[in-house]
């Protein structure tokens, strides 16, 4: 096929597709959206992650500011530290409650992690190895706590012993 045969082609296809969402007054690919929480905002509307999702995300969060406090890559633990606590956010945000769980997320999550997090904060600041590890085995203690009020304490979180990041350096960059 010469180029300019393929380059009309691709304008045909273009054109078509184009029409097509032009006539029908909408995209031609429509997205997926979720029913957002009504606690949620806005700004927000659309897409929402699910619990399990954003427990994931805090579960690799958790490793890695492990492997970075143990480093002593304070930079790292304190990014990791503002991410937790981002998704902790997240967690009362997007699912204040869940399931049959009787306390709302938006009581539980606080409870068992707000105190955890600032002290990391404070451990992290002071570049303090044995405050961040106490701080440390608070969140966890922290993480397994909720998950035992909520009936999922059949998950049980724990400090990590190696790295699941091959790809990723935990020693401060020179």
């Amino acid at each position: 096929m010469t180029t300019a045969r393929t380059a009309l082609v691709f304008s045909v296809v273009a054109i078509a597709l184009a029409a097509t969402s032009y006539f029908h007054g909408r995209p031609v690919v429509e997205p997926v959206v979720e029913k957002a929480p009504a606690a949620m905002d806005p700004e927000h509307a659309g897409y929402v992650p699910g619990l399990g999702e954003i427990m994931t995300m805090q579960q690799m969060r958790h490793a890695k500011l492990a492997l970075a406090g143990a480093a002593g890559n304070w930079d790292l633990a304190d990014y990791e530290t503002d991410e937790l606590g981002e998704g902790f956010d997240d967690i009362v945000t997007y699912h204040p409650t869940h399931k049959d769980i009787k306390q709302p997320l938006t009581e539980l999550v606080p409870q068992f992690t707000k105190q955890a997090v600032a002290d990391l904060r404070d451990a992290v600041k002071a570049k303090d190895v044995d405050k961040f590890n106490t701080a440390f085995d608070g969140l966890t203690a922290g993480c397994n706590g909720c998950h035992q009020a909520t009936a999922f304490g059949f998950n049980v979180v724990l400090r990590p012993t190696t790295s699941s990041f091959p790809n990723q350096q935990f020693t401060p960059a020179k």
